[in-house]
């Protein structure tokens, strides 16, 4: 009887351990996902730009704009939204199948159009993984 007892303990350890290690490998990659998304919107680079969103992206603004794609990725690549730097805390990441949602706060100094400024952000993110890859499907933004 021990032996079984034992054997469950075990093997119910095994199992806690594997979705846990599984559910960190998962939250490992969307964080690259968020990674590549900073470092593309600092770049401007019309390739990552492309790479990391979906062709569904709806992208809103905290003053109620909202934008798909093209648009989006234009803004970026003609410093018509330009962002130097890009500062994020307070992360939390929660995947649910195929879907990851991502909150934060961020601080960015930006240069839209030659015009320096600051914007303090509070941002939800909806990751969508396409062909085995995170792709950003939804953003919304609210004044911090």
């Amino acid at each position: 009887m021990k032996y079984i007892v034992s054997f469950l303990l075990v093997n119910i350890f095994l199992f806690t351990t594997n979705l846990c290690v599984a559910q960190s490998t998962k939250l490992k990659t969307v964080q690259v996902a968020v990674d590549k998304l900073k470092a593309a919107m600092i770049s401007g680079v019309r390739a990552e730009l492309v790479m990391i969103t979906s062709d569904q992206l709806t992208y809103g603004h905290s003053g109620g704009h909202v934008e798909g794609k093209s648009e989006f990725i234009e803004k970026l690549v003609t410093g018509k939204s330009d962002f130097v730097s890009i500062d994020i805390t307070d992360q939390t990441i929660n995947i649910k199948g195929k879907t990851a949602i991502v909150r934060h706060y961020l601080n960015a100094v930006t240069n839209d159009n030659g015009k320096p400024g600051n914007v303090k952000l509070i941002i939800l993110l909806v990751f969508s993984k396409e062909q085995g890859h995170w792709r950003l499907l939804a953003r919304q933004a609210l004044k911090a």
